[in-house]
């Protein structure tokens, strides 16, 4: 069940997770009443139930028998979220004085990943990106490249006829191949590869000089065939 597998994002186990829903589901319950409804055994129902009063997705209600009452998601997640926030932010304080840059290239495996690493490489574009890909990729990331924009950041797309963006240098081409992503960030990072929705998707990511270059000259062929065929269909006319 996906709700399950979301609930585990949050730090609860399967078990806890099955546990938690089934108090959503129900409301107010026994351990007993747990076990029965979310089809977990008795032992292991009590100590799910114990980590989740822990975790603060749960609550213990007076009285005898005691009843187990579940925290709303919003609570219990919104909870989750600041807490990690405050964490990340002492992360990002705290974090050790790396002794050298990483001058690699580097492999970037899944779907996930692959999105994180494009968000974090237009999150901190400061002059320009060179963007390729397919209308529906470019769409998952449209409220980034909007913000690009506004900062009056030049962005330079190639993509196909049917995407817009307002304020963005689009070259349009009816020959871009699914699954296909090309990015490069201020001539500093280059990631290109496959971004298809799937865990076996992968990317190359790095910053050595030679790579952007390389990449820089596939998108210079790349505009100047589109230039070509638009002055083409022009002169047909």
């Amino acid at each position: 069940m996906a709700y399950i597998e979301d609930l585990m994002q949050f730090g609860l186990t399967r078990q806890e997770s099955a546990i938690y829903y089934a108090l959503l589901s129900e409301g107010m319950m026994t351990g007993y009443e747990a076990a029965k409804v979310s089809g977990v055994s008795r032992s292991n129902t009590y100590t799910a139930l114990a980590a989740l009063v822990d975790k603060g997705a749960a609550h213990v209600a007076e009285g005898t028998p005691t009843h187990y009452v579940p925290v709303d998601p919003e609570e219990f997640c919104g909870s989750k979220l600041e807490y990690l926030k405050g964490l990340s932010d002492r992360l990002v304080k705290e974090q050790p004085r790396r002794q050298r840059e990483d001058d690699a290239y580097i492999t970037i495996s899944g779907f996930q990943s692959i999105c994180q690493k494009v968000v974090r490489m237009l999150d901190q574009a400061q002059y320009r990106i060179y963007m390729t890909g397919t209308a529906s990729m470019l769409e998952m990331f449209r409220e980034k490249l909007e913000v690009l924009v506004s900062h009056e950041i030049k962005v330079v797309l190639i993509t196909e006829p049917v995407f817009e963006l307002a304020g963005a240098i689009i070259y349009h081409s009816d020959h871009i191949e699914n699954g296909q992503i090309g990015l490069i960030s201020d001539s500093t990072h280059v990631l290109t590869g496959d971004l298809s929705e799937n865990d076996s998707c992968s990317c190359l990511y790095s910053g050595k000089k030679n790579l952007i270059d390389l990449f820089k000259q596939s998108l210079s062929r790349q505009i100047r065939l589109i230039e070509l065929g638009q002055q083409e269909k022009g002169s047909n006319r």
